[in-house]
């Protein structure tokens, strides 16, 4: 899923400079000061940790098709966390998981039907 590799990529876009710099960072996005820092920088680093649990599914949707489903349902908790219990300051980040969210879900959606309706011996083991 190509959708999801450009998820990927841009979570660590987003978290790699956010671990080295995150006042900076913070600074450049419009997001409120935060004390300590540490807590933007494990945010960032629990990105990272995230990110690549996506990978497998990215790789092999039918083969890791609960990380699939995990890795979109991740997203749609990140869209509902900063976009309903988070101030407005925050929501960017609510709408960036959108993005992915959207197109992440339908096609997973569409892989998973043509995999259930593939002939029995062509389907990947799940």
């Amino acid at each position: 899923m190509r959708v999801m590799w450009i998820g990927i990529v841009a979570n660590i876009a987003l978290a790699i400079p956010t671990l080295i710099d995150p006042a900076t960072m913070l600074d450049l996005n419009s997001l409120p000061d935060a004390d300590p820092l540490l807590w933007p920088q494990f945010a960032a680093l629990l990105l990272i940790l995230l990110s690549a649990f996506y990978a497998p599914a990215a790789i092999d949707p039918d083969a890791y098709r609960a990380n699939a489903w995990l890795a979109v349902a991740a997203r749609l908790v990140g869209v509902v966390f900063f976009l309903i219990f988070q101030p407005p300051e925050y929501q960017a980040l609510g709408f960036v998981d959108l993005v992915f969210f959207i197109p992440e879900v339908i096609l997973l959606v569409v892989a998973v039907g043509r995999a259930s309706s593939a002939p029995l011996a062509t389907r990947a083991r799940v």
